[in-house]
């Protein structure tokens, strides 16, 4: 089939710009053949864009020959333009329909497509991912992903509103960020290098001139778990501050967390309700457990931890039938937490770490950080970090390290909280894990 140029045609508006009052109003629309149903002397075709469905309407005896034949040709999946009249009708779902007076078809697909596009037949998440590129057209989907966009843009203008400043650190490093076997090692001309598991270590030493900086982007990390929250390459959003400590990165990540629940709210009814999820606007503050209170509340619950251990999965699926929403986890043991996390001065077998828990899964990690050379020195010694690894690093304390703290969100996550979805490939692009490095 030979394909017809776009020529001088341009967009008058999405599917969700036309309304019934714009009856007898000329309209170029371009999209998808989502489904086409014939009906005898009536063809449906429902156009499918980024914003929604319209129905294209064609009454065989009163189109031209070229639209009939054009409409004749269309399958699933086709790229079209149509330029035609809105007409106002009952019959519609949406109250109109759109009588095409010149059809385009600027792209086909095959005739059997690996999922069914609108959903009707559900297919398990593998064989989704295996066509993500199709899959990704489903109306769900794009609800989720303009959850997500809706979400990072009310972060971003809430960060830059407390006045904090985005930055940008390097994905190729010469050494483990965080220690531990989780790294990803590349040839850099020659040398051992790896892809950064975080900006942790480049934005605290960003501290030192910028005060409150921000990024947003792709970490890696060679994850051996296999779950529905893990992934081997993820979006973190990071926040350093200088001056401050847990409790005032705390306040202010709650404070976020309820702004971007706010706005995805007000901005994407629609994309909530495709999705059929009820998003709530937290109150805040948010309740803080310290990690003695919750091994007391799990031992009521009949669940055991032995003190100074990691909570294991199950144990915090309890957690989060207690607590249904947000909440705060401090004071965990210091060994349990990364090298950078401050232990108290009070009590140093405890530290000012934190992590913001919604019902059972983790979203956020955070803490003041070791602003003393010597103290990082001896944390990294005792989790059998080498200090030689992080001289550079080190080196920036040197140089005047005012007191600091911050915390990462994982972007993928809090999607999942905002979305409704149970899975977090669901929520990613293109996911990366252990057994999936395509498409």
């Amino acid at each position: 089939m030979k394909l017809d140029s776009i020529g001088d045609w341009v967009r008058t508006g999405y599917s969700l710009n036309v309304t019934p009052e714009m009856d007898g109003e000329e309209v170029t629309l371009f999209g998808w053949v989502q489904e086409i149903r014939d009906l005898g002397g009536i063809r449906f075709i429902i156009l499918q864009d980024r914003e929604g469905t319209i129905q294209v309407t064609v009454p065989k005896k009163k189109v031209s020959p070229e639209v009939l034949s054009k409409s004749d040709a269309l399958q699933k999946r086709y790229s079209i333009g149509v330029k035609g009249t809105v007409k106002k009708t009952s019959m519609s779902p949406r109250g109109f329909e759109v009588l095409p007076k010149e059809i385009k078809i600027l792209g086909t697909a095959a005739l059997q497509l690996p999922i069914d596009i609108t959903g009707k037949t559900p297919a398990n998440i593998e064989v989704r991912l295996d066509a993500r590129a199709l899959d990704l057209c489903q109306e769900p989907n794009i609800a989720a992903f303009k959850i997500q966009h809706s979400a990072v843009e009310a972060i971003r203008g809430f960060l830059f509103e407390k006045g904090f400043l985005e930055v940008h650190t390097p994905r190729i490093i010469a050494s483990a960020t965080e220690g531990g076997a989780e790294l990803f090692a590349v040839d850099y001309f020659g040398e051992k290098a790896f892809l950064a598991q975080s900006p942790q270590l480049y934005k605290e030493q960003l501290v030192m001139s910028l005060e409150k900086v921000f990024e947003v982007g792709p970490f890696f990390r060679a994850e051996e778990s296999h779950t529905r929250r893990h992934l081997s390459e993820f979006v973190s959003v990071d926040v350093e501050q200088a001056f401050a400590d847990a409790e005032e990165v705390m306040v202010l990540l709650e404070q976020l967390m309820q702004h971007t629940c706010k706005a995805v709210k007000e901005n994407c009814p629609k994309e909530l309700a495709a999705l059929k999820y009820k998003l709530q606007v937290p109150e805040v503050p948010f309740k803080r457990l310290t990690y003695d209170e919750v091994l007391r509340d799990l031992k009521k619950e009949g669940v055991e931890v032995p003190w100074g251990e990691d909570i294991p999965t199950e144990a915090f699926r309890v957690l989060g039938k207690l607590y249904p929403t947000f909440y705060f986890i401090t004071d965990w043991p210091t060994h349990s937490k990364a090298f950078y996390i401050k232990p108290r001065e009070d009590k140093p077998d405890l530290c000012e770490g934190f992590d913001l828990m919604w019902r059972w899964v983790e979203l956020v990690s955070g803490g003041t950080r070791i602003a003393e050379k010597d103290l990082l020195v001896s944390r990294l010694k005792e989790q059998g970090l080498n200090p030689e690894a992080f001289k550079h690093h080190l080196q920036a304390f040197d140089y005047g390290m005012p007191p600091h703290a911050g915390w990462a969100i994982g972007l993928e996550r809090l999607t999942m909280m905002l979305t409704g979805k149970k899975n977090i490939r669901e929520v990613t692009f293109y996911p990366r894990d252990r057994d999936r490095l395509t498409p």
